[in-house]
């Protein structure tokens, strides 16, 4: 009976939406022009571009696609919102008037409701259809796949900068997406490439508001944070205007025959403005939701509030305080922090200073708003049973009629329990499968180990049984001394600090300097003559020759291809040595995320975990520390130690069980080549093709002519295939 009274005291406020709009005057801005094409037609022309390989086309398209999907977004929510103006009814109803009879009242009405619609026709296209984006095409946009595009079209045009931005704009929001994340490392390692060059193109103002506020209040910097969450509640709500607005679209028959939907007039408009207000209660999920993100920051909007109280306090502004407190408690009145808070400030402040503080008067106006509308769709999931899932943890309880409360109760619960039974089963069928695939794998292990080295002079010092573990050798005599010199003196000729750490000159200790070099780079500055090119080539076959190595030793039925290659050398820094506690690089596992302390390792992004082995081959022994050694998933208990020396290399799997760490360098300079490979090609590192590629250039019988030409080509990072570009940033051993 409330509700309905409710709805009863509403519609004569709708009847009084009457007298058409005014038209639009001088001073108002015209409505911006509609896209000369439609965004999918130019979606289509840049995807047809990109197949023929016409870069400037691809770029030319994918942007107007993406201007004229903002500027029909833009056109659709300036005509709703100025009708939704330009039609309101009176803020209160005039009391000087009596209320009107049904039949007049439903005239009165539907009167508003038809001027609402003229106005929307007005300012809509001349062509709704034309402009209109089908499901698959607008979640092609939701993905963000016109960057995916660009990113090639602007590398292959040299624009770098440009094809950074959209690379990762891309990777926002697909952050599984393997290619693009070997891309933006690939981007890292270039030359002129910087930090403000990875820049979200779509990120939205609220949110990236609220990060900074939340940065600035984490860093205890009160002022700037409550500079920066007061915009981001500013363009929160202007971000709710729109959303709201653009939720006003036709009715989505999903779950009806078009042709058997035979509602009659009044269960139509139900059907229909309880979609719209579905979607507009989404809007709470919608502002909330990250790109790539699975789930939505949890009470987003009163937790401005929340952050705001604190960082008022802490600028000893305790009016300001208060009134988010009291904000924040619109939501939560019963929150025992929150109500302490209150008392704490009102006490400082004094009360009769604090009484009279209210509430942000649009928050609750904001509060009553929503809690009508979920009244409405409650009503209308008892009573139609048009499914409606509030997004809000701050509903209170008396919205919900009973019936329904009582239902969701009986449905969480019968959900929780077959949550739990389901995670009980999966969890003993993971332990068997475990079990199982543990002892195969040993068993296969043990029994494929010891194949030839397939080089003479190379001989197994330690397999995997002197090493205490697992697919583990040290072989001894893979170069000479006068290799490893070689090696050597090409490393601090070439290598530039922070090689493959974004220049960062001690990227694991602050006691050594890191100093690398990769096989491609090595090859260019050979080519150049910057370096000598013999050595660079030396570089080249000897990871080769370690790559045979491990395929033959292993017994690999399949060929092993580079995932990473680094000739890196870490030097101690002497005066950071006394007192040292620290590791050269601390006990990691090359293809998951080691937790130590649960003895766990979780194969998931950011590990490489298309890693399958790896081989660290030293250069010398002249040096203090820096052992390599093995441990157990505790990344305490050492199970084998190996001390570098000339020629000697280091294999293993790069899995869990084969946790491993360098102890620290204490003294002079340890240089090493360090190795990841995989079995899957598609992973295959795309620097290592190009140095392939030079190679072959460099060393044919007119080698003499080529080494005066300048350089290969870069090839740009695919869209969709997945031979993409790798770049390592840590692991090094």
């Amino acid at each position: 009976m409330a509700l309905a009274g409710r709805l009863l005291a509403v519609l004569p406020l709708l009847a009084w939406a009457a007298g058409p709009p005014e038209p639009v005057g001088p001073s108002e801005p015209a409505e911006p022009p509609l896209p000369a094409e439609p965004p999918d037609a130019l979606f289509a022309a840049g995807a047809e571009a990109y197949a023929r390989g016409d870069w400037p086309a691809v770029v030319l398209h994918m942007e107007r696609a993406l201007r004229a999907r903002a500027a029909l977004r833009s056109r659709l929510l300036r005509c709703r919102l100025r009708c939704a103006n330009a039609t309101a009814g009176p803020a209160e109803e005039p009391r000087s008037q009596p209320e009107p009879e049904p039949p007049l009242r439903d005239l009165l009405f539907f009167r508003g409701l038809l001027r609402r619609a003229a106005c929307l026709r007005r300012c809509g296209p001349a062509a709704p259809s034309r402009y209109r984006l089908g499901e698959e095409l607008e979640r092609e946009f939701r993905k963000r796949s016109p960057y995916n595009y660009l990113q090639v079209a602007y590398f292959k045009i040299n624009k770098v900068a440009k094809a950074v931005a959209a690379a990762h704009t891309f990777f926002v929001a697909n952050p599984e997406h393997v290619e693009m994340k070997q891309n933006l490392e690939y981007y890292q390692m270039m030359a002129g490439v910087k930090e403000a060059d990875f820049i979200d193109l779509e990120a939205r103002p609220h949110m990236t508001e609220f990060r900074l506020g939340v940065r600035f209040y984490t860093e205890e910097q009160p002022a700037a944070a409550v500079l920066h969450l007061e915009k981001a509640l500013e363009e929160y709500f202007v971000a709710d205007t729109e959303c709201r607005a653009l939720c006003e679209g036709p009715y989505d028959y999903e779950g009806y025959n078009y042709l058997e939907y035979n509602a009659d007039l009044f269960q139509a408009m139900t059907d229909h403005y309880m979609q719209v207000l579905s979607c507009k209660q989404g809007c709470v999920t919608e502002l909330a939701s990250q790109p790539g993100r699975e789930k939505p920051l949890e009470d987003f909007l009163p937790s401005h509030f929340n952050y705001l109280q604190f960082a008022y306090y802490n600028s000893g502004n305790y009016e300001k305080a208060i009134e988010c407190t009291k904000t924040y408690l619109l939501f939560f009145p019963n929150d025992e922090v929150m109500n302490q808070n209150l008392a704490y400030y009102t006490a400082v402040l004094g009360e009769d200073l604090a009484r009279p503080i209210e509430p942000r008067e649009e928050i609750q106006a904001y509060r009553q708003r929503s809690l009508m509308e979920k009244e409405l769709l409650f009503f209308s999931y008892d009573v139609f049973g048009i499914p409606f899932v509030d997004p809000d943890m701050w509903t209170p309880e008396e919205v919900i009629p009973k019936r329904l409360r009582e239902k969701q109760k009986v449905e969480r619960e019968t959900a929780a329990r077959i949550s739990e039974e389901i995670g009980n089963l999966m969890k003993e069928i993971e332990t068997l499968v475990e079990e199982k695939a543990k002892e195969s794998a040993d068993i296969s292990k043990l029994i494929r180990e010891g194949g030839p080295l397939v080089y003479e002079g190379a001989s197994v010092t330690m397999n995997s049984k002197a090493l205490n573990g697992s697919q583990r050798v040290v072989v001894d005599g893979v170069l000479s001394a006068e290799e490893c010199r070689e090696l050597q003196r090409l490393t601090n000729a070439a290598a530039s600090a922070g090689d493959g750490y974004r220049g960062k000159t001690s990227p694991h200790t602050p006691s050594e300097t890191f100093y690398g070099v990769t096989v491609l780079k090595a090859l260019k500055l050979g080519q150049e003559g910057k370096v000598p090119l013999q050595s660079a080539h030396l570089y080249y076959n000897v990871t080769e020759k370690v790559r045979h190595m491990m395929e033959s030793y292993f017994r690999l039925e399949v060929p092993l291809h580079f995932s990473y290659s680094h000739l890196v050398c870490r030097t101690a820094i002497e005066d950071k040595q006394e007192g040292r506690s620290d590791n050269s690089h601390e006990v990691h596992v090359d293809n998951c995320i080691l937790n130590a302390e649960a003895m766990v390792c979780v194969k998931e992004p950011p590990a490489y975990t298309f890693r399958d082995y790896s081989a660290i081959l030293y250069l010398n022994g002249d040096f203090e520390g820096g052992a390599f050694y093995f441990t157990e998933l505790d990344a305490k208990t050492e199970t084998a130690e190996v001390q570098p020396q000339c020629g000697r290399a280091v294999g293993f799997s790069s899995g869990s069980e084969n946790p491993h760490g360098v102890k620290a360098v204490t003294k002079g300079q340890r240089c090493a080549i360090a190795l990841w490979f995989t079995l899957d090609p598609r992973h295959s590192e795309r620097e290592r093709v190009q140095a392939d590629d030079l190679v072959k250039m460099l060393f044919r019988v007119e080698e003499v002519d080529l080494l005066q030409e300048t350089g290969t080509e870069q090839e740009p990072p695919p869209v969709t295939t997945t031979d993409g570009l790798h770049a390592a940033r840590k692991d090094e051993l």
